[in-house]
């Protein structure tokens, strides 16, 4: 299962980076494309997403558009992003935090909606691929990091990714959603700690456009 996923994530990075090499020959129009970054304010879920437990980090990293026209554009990127959550046990003694802290690499791929020269639309679906993971303790019990074992933890993640993007010359602001569509245990000692538990995450970023507009 291990294998299969970090074959995907190959085929899936070798597809982006012929997009990227091939954006001057296939453009209809040259697109915007350069770098970006912003905050992360991820969670685990089971059943409904909430932002009791979110954890605040990052993402940065590159995208690019092509086959770009004035009303749209397919927009592939690649980021590194923190996820997981937080969760805070308060009582009339003991006082811990626990962060359940995962990094992955994200390769979204985008279709954008242009509407004028502005305002845009992205949807779309992403791949990730787990790079790291452990979990943070600080508090009355215990304070420290405890790495994880990744074979216990899904390698290979995907889901939907939908948000907005307003354009200022070369600099877009926006905010997305990314909804995680898979369980990420799988191991039995990492779904007695996790559950069934699957990624979310609400990005605010700035993308700074390195290329033509």
């Amino acid at each position: 299962m291990q294998i299969k996923s970090k074959n995907v994530f190959v085929v899936c990075s070798a597809v982006l980076l012929s997009l990227f090499m091939s954006q001057q020959v296939v453009a209809q129009t040259s697109g915007r494309a350069g770098i970006k970054g912003g905050l992360n304010i991820s969670n685990l879920y089971i059943d409904d997403v909430n932002d009791q437990n979110a954890r605040l980090g990052f993402h940065a990293g590159l995208y690019g558009q092509i086959l770009s026209s004035e009303t749209f554009a397919i927009q592939p990127e690649l980021l590194f992003s923190t996820k997981g959550a937080k969760a805070n046990h308060s009582g009339l003694v003991v006082n811990q935090e626990v962060s359940y802290n995962l990094n992955y690499l994200d390769l979204p791929v985008l279709l954008v909606f242009k509407l004028g020269e502005s305002v845009e639309i992205h949807l779309g679906p992403y791949a990730s691929y787990l790079l790291s993971a452990n979990i943070s303790y600080e508090g009355a019990l215990a304070n420290g990091v405890k790495e994880l074992n990744k074979n216990s933890l899904k390698s290979f993640d995907y889901g939907l990714a939908g948000g907005l993007g307003m354009n200022f010359g070369n600099v877009e602001v926006g905010a997305r959603y990314n909804y995680g569509l898979v369980e990420i245990a799988d191991s039995d000692s990492a779904r007695t700690l996790l559950g069934d538990a699957k990624n979310s995450c609400a990005q605010l970023f700035v993308a700074l456009n390195l290329g033509k507009k």
